[in-house]
């Protein structure tokens, strides 16, 4: 009710314990606060919040539109409502290596996780497609550790991404990685990876956890988790699945009631009522109230 039961340090220690696991991990990306819920209800391991989602929930395309302080507001909305880990897309870090430092702490506050940085230029691409900027390899240095300086809490994640295999081979991909890791990442995040046998490349030059990115359309094909379990992958993201899987659920039925003149043949496709109700915890709700608020006016205020 409220706020998750977890503070965000205890949600930070648990990142680090399950990343140390050995186990393939899951983050379906949540563009509400309620999809969070929906995603810890069904067992999933943490929160993934897409920079790109964040963007064209706004109505903006992904190129580097939003602003820390939007970023920050709504991720911590997001956070707030689970008691899984969040991590955050914190795009190139909203600027030079001081405001790397500063979205660092503005997300410490927001109750995250974890986030990541990228090596490409501002305004950025999304990460699959063509004709992405990279900065230079001090460039991205820098935003990696003046990201690992400013955390206060040891446990708040610091990933690197890098896009680099967008315009280069894949080995001098990896170089870049290492470089990243030596500068403070505590993880990576190879972007646009070509199949399974890049990822696997990855997954055996680096010491640190590896994300590999399951988005839609992309340069990856959909790999299973079994996939990435075989070669010891270690998070696996849905950064857009359920807004496009919400979108086109929306546009349906909008179809269906332009056709039809009514929503009646969608409604068995809906949530109901009750089932709104209890992801919202309505019960609980009503229960405090109760118990806070039951009692009876004493005779001599009556009159």
């Amino acid at each position: 009710m409220l706020f998750s039961q977890k503070t965000a340090a205890e949600k930070r220690k648990h990142l680090r314990e399950i990343l140390a696991s050995g186990k393939t991990l899951q983050f379906p990306g949540a563009f509400t606060p309620l999809s969070a819920r929906l995603i810890e209800e069904k067992g999933f391991d943490g929160i993934y919040i897409s920079g790109a989602v964040l963007a064209n929930e706004l109505g903006y395309p992904d190129i580097g539109l939003t602003s820390l302080t939007e970023v920050a507001q709504r991720a911590g909305q997001i956070a707030r409502l689970t008691d899984l880990p969040a991590i955050v897309d914190a795009d190139t870090g909203f600027g030079e290596p001081m405001n790397v430092a500063r979205t660092i702490q503005e997300l410490e506050e927001a109750g995250l996780a974890g986030c990541h940085i990228e090596d490409q230029f501002n305004p950025k691409r999304c990460g699959h497609l063509d004709g992405k900027n990279i900065v230079d390899e001090d460039t991205a240095v820098k935003r990696i550790r003046a990201a690992a300086q400013a955390r206060r809490d040891e446990n708040f994640l610091i990933m690197a991404r890098t896009d680099l295999r967008g315009i280069d081979t894949l080995e001098a991909a990896i170089e870049r990685m290492k470089v990243l890791v030596d500068a403070g990442a505590d993880a990576i995040f190879p972007e646009a990876m070509k199949d399974l046998s890049e990822f696997q490349a990855v997954r055996d030059a680096l010491e640190v956890p590896v994300l590999a990115n399951m988005t839609e359309f992309g340069k990856s094909a959909l790999y299973t988790k079994s996939d990435f379990e075989k070669i010891g992958i270690n998070l696996i993201i849905y950064p857009v699945t359920l807004l496009r899987s919400s979108l086109g659920a929306m546009e349906r039925v909008l179809d269906t009631i332009e056709a039809e003149g009514t929503q009646e043949s969608y409604v068995d496709q809906m949530f109901t009522r009750a089932r709104l109700y209890d992801l919202v915890d309505y019960e609980a709700y009503n229960t405090f109230d109760t118990g806070i608020f039951n009692f009876e006016v004493p005779d001599r205020f009556k009159s």
